[in-house]
């Protein structure tokens, strides 16, 4: 492992200047993917100076350098964490064997393949929300959504480099096709369904930084597991960069909520009508979105029961969250796991073998996370005297993979009837009037130290600069 060479062209820890083949094939990619970005990368940005953070090191501290960065022109890299020395398996067949440093033959199309959707899904969200820096509440928030799009990038790379330098003229064909996959196109949609979702309004981009890149963090975290070690390594450092993406969300929605509790005190009522007129955004509409992000996040982590998730385990390819936090044998062959299942017109827990569930395992571990973050938007109401509480839906709700998605299934965990859905969904999703309501508030404010009506200024600003600094330069 070598220090990040910002000299080069594609900056990095890899010694990637000492495999001249390896370079010149990454750097025979770079004109496709800047050409990407300009076509598909934030719209109508490229001569914006935006005050972004550039990984600099792999430690703990001091690993961010700020400054302000035309987006083009961002120093994105290759950066893996460092190698744990002697570091071992640490589950499946393969447990306390060395890792490996290069990918075992017999897994190299199911590694690819994992590699492969995790990469496509960096890109399309640059692509999902592409438009919003036209309506950003605040310089603050336009900076955030553009150092999201950066990372994304960024990880994309983190990616490519493992196809490129591992999985040969696959490798690179893969490469190729993760910038030809678009979000929502009909023809070449991105390889999971959250990811062709367009994002057109703020309330959904803080609604996708909360759920959809927790699940992100999950998978990522599943991945730093891996017995494949340069994959493990590369993932191990996205976690740190996927971090601010979380806060994002969270603190956005946060800031939403608190501005709707501050208007529906200066009003005198919490008339979800009354709290509109006002221009904010109203908690019932709110818990719409919530409802919509949520389940299709929650089907991002497959089917319950499924054997492609327990041969990644067994091979050593992919582990559990915090796998080495776990009080079991990490073979799990003589383990079960409780899985909701249908019995009927019933949803009833049963236990399943541990090494079929590990999907499920990890979908509860990312659903108790998203209650942590959700009770800390509801100690906001609570403290603000408001008697409404948000909820997540239950995990069989509005699922398109998985046991539950051949029925209809409430908010509170019912299977209902097909009538009984179309009667109550536009109490539970958003409508296209609600939508057409949301995108009506998305007005830009761009001034510095000013932010729209519909959202709360952050309690402080990015890296010990104030709300108010110049975050965005408009040149």
């Amino acid at each position: 492992m070598t220090s990040i060479n910002y000299n080069e062209r594609i900056p990095n820890n890899v010694g990637l200047g000492e495999n001249r083949r390896l370079q010149r094939a990454l750097e025979s990619w770079l004109p496709n993917y800047l050409n990407w970005w300009d076509e598909l990368g934030p719209e109508g940005t490229q001569g914006y100076d935006v005050y972004l953070r550039t990984a600099v090191d792999v430690g703990t501290e001091g690993w961010a350098h700020f400054n302000h960065v035309k987006m083009p022109e961002y120093r994105w890299g290759i950066f893996l964490n460092e190698a744990i020395p002697d570091r071992r398996i640490g589950f499946g067949d393969h447990k306390g064997e060395p890792v490996w440093q290069e990918v075992p033959g017999e897994y190299r199309s199911t590694l690819r393949r994992l590699i492969v959707t995790q990469g496509d899904t960096e890109p399309a969200s640059v692509e999902q929300q592409r438009v919003l820096g036209q309506t950003a509440p605040s310089l603050y928030d336009l900076r955030n959504l553009f150092q999201i799009n950066v990372e994304e990038g960024r990880h994309l790379w983190a990616m490519v480099y493992l196809l490129h330098a591992h999985f040969g003229r696959d490798g690179r064909e893969e490469a190729e096709m993760m910038l030809e996959r678009h979000s929502g196109d009909p023809d070449k949609p991105r390889i999971l369904g959250a990811f062709n979702e367009p994002t057109p309004d703020w309330l959904s981009m803080f609604m996708f930084a909360f759920f959809t890149d927790r699940d992100g963090k999950f998978q990522l975290a599943s991945l730093a597991e891996s017995g494949f070690d340069p994959l493990a390594r590369t993932c191990q450092f996205m976690l740190t960069e996927e971090a601010h993406h979380m806060f994002v969300g969270e603190s956005g929605v946060m800031r939403i909520v608190k501005r709707t509790c501050e208007v529906m005190d200066e009003i005198g009522t919490d008339d979800p009508e009354r709290v509109r007129q006002a221009g904010a955004i109203d908690l019932q509409t709110m818990q719409k979105w919530i409802n919509f992000h949520y389940s299709i996040s929650v089907d991002l982590f497959g089917q319950e029961l499924s054997t492609n998730a327990a041969n990644y385990y067994t091979q050593g390819l992919k582990g559990r969250y915090h796998e080495g936090k776990i009080d079991d044998d990490h073979r799990l062959v003589d383990y079960s796991y409780p899985v909701l299942m249908l019995n009927g017109d019933k949803i009833v827990e049963e236990s399943h073998p541990a090494l079929t569930s590990v999907n499920e395992k990890l979908r509860q571990d990312y659903i108790d996370d998203c209650q942590r973050g959700m009770n800390r938007w509801n100690k906001v109401i609570e403290k603000s005297g408001h008697d409404f509480q948000f909820k997540l839906p239950h995990r069989g709700f509005n699922r398109a993979i998985g046991n539950f998605a051949e029925v209809k299934v409430s908010p509170d965990g019912r299977v209902i009837s097909e009538a009984e859905w179309t009667k109550n969904a536009t109490d539970w999703m958003p409508t296209e009037s609600d939508r057409e309501f949301v995108k009506a508030l998305m007005k830009p404010c761009y001034e510095q130290g000013k932010i729209a009506g519909w959202i709360a200024p952050p309690t402080r600003g990015v890296h010990g600069n104030p709300f108010d600094y110049e975050y965005v330069k408009f040149n």
